[in-house]
């Protein structure tokens, strides 16, 4: 029989007794707190806690529902995060009396998702962004060095990545500011300085680190999941004018640390089981380190939405899935401590863009108007060779199961011109 909750969740919500997502969330009155979603509510955890649901010794002693993050019960690891998990189906089932029978508890354990606002999920103290999607890298290195040399000698070999700005992460909602810089025409002397004429979105998907590793001990690829809490939604914004000037040869700076949104709500690798697909085939074989027995991918449906300021509604212009990458989140992270390299509680590691083979699934503005020569045309006559001041675009992700969804939410924001 499946599982079933006393919360009214509708067939098409995000978060069913399933899901079970965790955030930070803040209620009109009251400090920012970790709840889990479910339907269109949110459980209190803090209240819970405080009446004992999570004294085991997973826990350690600690309380932790009542920070602002949630980077102590991530600190905690795999075992306190089961643990939560089955408490939370257990409470929230439709056979258990405990909040199903007593409407003064459920007034304060539940809050209407529409009354309350959502905060990033965890402190996030470094954030990488990887760049694993087969598809999106090589109609890339297309435009730039043509289809025969396409892909760089290193790309099948190791997850490619940068270091990205972890104070510029925001959570979805937060306005985005368009960001000045210099840029140079190709036929010009010298560099320009200004807002860019070329401001791009990124469709990706983000883990949270859990209890990372000490300095100097590497994470084993048969380990990595132990160190993987759960996955986000992601829109690396991009300047590509001042990417193109500035990024030889060390790469992406000033063209992507201006922002980075993801979403609130961190869906668990338990919730994302029953969506588990094996990584597809590697050719040639990675080196030992980043080979894993049984190693695995996601069956995630994912669409970008962009939405101008005289539309009612957003349109679909990218639908791609979580299965086009190439490079695993278990060889991310194996790939990113091989090193010694000491991950930490609430660390971002994104996946990159997400594109896939067809024209509609490509992940980026780049991708679709392929640098700007060809202009995308939408349902009102209007067109988009790049993003502009008033557009808002926004992404959203789930896993569709015979009855139910497993969600992510959205992570949306809105371009504000360059101040």
């Amino acid at each position: 029989m499946a599982l079933r909750s006393f919360v009214e969740v509708s067939p098409d919500s995000y978060f069913p007794i399933q899901n079970l997502p965790f955030g930070i969330f803040q209620p009109k009155q009251g400090k920012p707190r970790v709840g889990v979603a479910i339907g269109d509510l949110i459980t209190d955890l803090s209240v819970l806690e405080e009446l004992g649901h999570f004294r085991s010794p997973e826990f350690r002693d600690q309380k932790v529902f009542l920070e602002d993050s949630l980077n102590t019960f991530l600190a905690l690891g795999r075992p306190a995060w089961r643990k939560t998990r089955e408490v939370l189906q257990h409470l929230l089932s439709a056979e258990t009396p405990t909040l199903r029978d007593n409407a003064r508890l459920r007034g304060k354990v539940f809050y209407a998702q529409k009354d309350a606002a959502m905060k990033l999920p965890a402190r996030i103290g470094n954030y990488t962004d990887f760049y694993s999607s087969y598809h999106h890298a090589h109609n890339v290195g297309t435009m730039l060095r043509g289809p025969e040399n396409a892909l760089m000698p290193n790309w099948k070999w190791l997850p490619v990545a940068y270091h990205g700005r972890a104070s510029s992460v925001v959570v979805s909602g937060t306005d985005v500011r368009r960001p000045s810089g210099q840029t140079k025409a190709p036929d010009a002397a010298a560099p320009t300085f200004g807002p860019t004429k070329s401001l791009d979105y990124e469709l990706e998907m983000a883990f949270l680190i859990g209890p990372g590793n000490s300095l100097g001990q590497p994470v084993p690829i048969n380990r990595a999941t132990d160190h993987i809490f759960g996955l986000v939604l992601m829109n690396d914004w991009s300047a590509r004018d001042i990417q193109a000037w500035e990024y030889q040869p060390l790469g992406p700076f000033l063209s992507k640390n201006f922002c980075t949104s993801i979403s609130p709500w961190v869906v668990t690798l338990e919730a994302l089981e029953p969506f588990r697909k094996p990584r597809p085939q590697q050719d040639p074989e990675p080196l030992p380190y980043l080979r894993a027995k049984n190693d695995f991918t996601f069956d995630i449906y994912l669409e970008a939405g962009l939405q101008t300021s005289s539309m009612g509604t957003p349109q679909v212009i990218t639908r791609t899935n979580f299965q086009n990458l190439y490079w695993s989140i278990a060889q991310q992270l194996a790939h990113h401590t091989i090193t010694g390299c000491n991950l930490e509680p609430g660390d971002l590691l994104a996946s990159g863009t997400i594109s896939g083979e067809t024209e509609e699934s490509r992940g980026c503005m780049l991708e679709l108007t392929w640098r700007g020569a060809n202009a995308l045309t939408l349902a009102n006559g209007e067109t988009r060779k790049w993003l502009e001041d008033g557009d808002t675009l926004t992404i959203t992700g789930w896993c569709q199961g015979d009855d139910y969804r497993v969600g992510f939410g959205e992570v949306s924001g809105c371009i504000l011109p360059a101040g």
